[in-house]
């Protein structure tokens, strides 16, 4: 028997079922190793190995994206900066609010 292609995944399950994973899975993954795309896991390129969690460099793209920095005041998608020196992390208060932002989209950035 051949393998057939069923009918296509209601748009509703769809986002159940992505809801129920990290939201920085909505950015492709910067990570050198691992390059996944958006919707997709994490993995490790060596032995294949699917990640639980995002690479930290994903969620830091995420919140770059989606919040503005409460601590150094920049907008989306500026680098969050310390005195002036661009960091290559953002701001753990900016990770708080795009996470925040991810649970109630309806909040300014």
């Amino acid at each position: 028997m051949g393998h057939h292609q069923g009918a296509p995944m209601p748009a509703g399950l769809r986002h159940q079922l992505r809801a129920r994973s990290h939201p920085a899975r909505s950015v492709p993954c910067p990570h050198e190793n691992c390059h996944a795309r958006a919707h997709q896991s994490c993995i490790v390129r060596i032995n294949g190995r699917v990640l639980k969690q995002p690479h930290a460099s994903r969620i830091n793209l995420w919140a770059r994206t989606v919040a503005c920095c409460p601590e150094c005041q920049v907008e989306l998608g500026i680098p969050c900066h310390d005195t002036g020196r661009a960091r290559v992390d953002v701001h753990p208060r900016r990770i708080q609010e795009a996470r925040r932002h991810a649970h109630d989209p309806h909040t300014a950035g």
